[in-house]
């Protein structure tokens, strides 16, 4: 599991039954409003997959909503209905198989998998031992503040006055530091102090990464105490490039055609059903 997995999968593991419904319920995935020719038009021409009789992808099952064994056993997640969607799309077989963290690339060097769908981060370490697809997914920053707060929208001017709780020496600190350099910044060891204080009225907002933020407000955690605020920030060089799926190095036709099956699910609506399946609000 990646050191970002590792620190929101506690928090996630807890508020994932109240929001995340049953496995049979993921199994039909709505087309949206647009005509087939329109779709076509958005996602441009399709590449030859002739060659691809199936795809095996490997995911982890320890990081709730994106990979985990249900309650009956059965693999599932965001990534995994993901892997599915993708493989739907194509027609062609769909194998998704569990594997440790640190066996994913290996394995898809290999070439014992195809690809890797488990949120393995794009940085210029794993540029050099693997290829990407196109993002599927960001993970933006997002304020939260109590409910009663009167702050709809972020700016320098409506931050004036406002104390905004970040656990210290974090990407979230640095952005604020750099973005909002005169924001009244109250540092905490870790976010739990930092939510805490949100919520006894210690400061007045909390900054810190969007998805473990939508499970803290409509979870127990928060006690019904808060909200979210404005929409969210994506700055790569705080907070990472996003989520991609990891293909063996140079292959570039199995990118070019994960990429059309990941712009075809967005141009007719699958990708932001599957998101908000997993999401109990928008993350954005």
């Amino acid at each position: 599991m990646s050191q970002w997995a590792a620190c929101l999968l506690a928090a996630l593991f807890m508020a994932l039954a109240m929001f995340v419904g049953p496995a049979g319920a993921q199994d039909e995935i709505l087309r949206g409003p647009d005509t087939e020719a329109e779709i076509d038009s958005t996602v441009g021409p399709r590449p030859d997959w002739s060659w691809l009789e199936q795809l095996r992808f490997v995911t982890t099952s320890d990081f709730p909503p994106f990979n985990y064994y249900d309650e009956d056993g059965v693999l599932t997640g965001l990534n995994v209905d993901l892997a599915r969607s993708i493989c739907r799309v194509l027609s062609v077989n769909c194998q998704v198989s569990e594997l440790e963290w640190d066996d994913l690339t290996e394995t898809v060097n290999e070439g014992a998998a195809d690809a890797a769908l488990a949120g393995i981060a794009i940085t210029p370490e794993t540029v050099q031992q693997l290829d990407f697809t196109d993002i599927y997914l960001q993970i933006p920053a997002r304020f939260a503040a109590q409910k009663t707060a009167e702050i709809e929208t972020i700016t320098a001017e409506s931050l004036d006055g406002q104390s905004i709780g970040v656990a210290r020496d974090t990407a979230h600190h640095a952005f604020l530091k750099t973005f909002f350099p005169d924001a009244e910044l109250s540092l905490f060891d870790n976010l739990g102090d930092a939510r805490a204080a949100l919520r006894a009225g210690g400061v007045d907002l909390v900054f810190a990464d969007g998805l473990s933020t939508v499970f803290w407000v409509n979870g127990a955690g928060s006690r019904g105490c808060c909200k979210m605020v404005d929409g969210g920030f994506m700055e790569p060089r705080y907070f990472g490039q996003g989520l991609a799926i990891a293909v063996k190095r140079g292959n570039d036709r199995l990118v070019t055609v994960l990429n059309y099956a990941l712009a075809r699910l967005r141009a007719e609506g699958r990708l932001e059903e599957l998101m908000l399946r997993y999401f109990p609000l928008s993350l954005y």
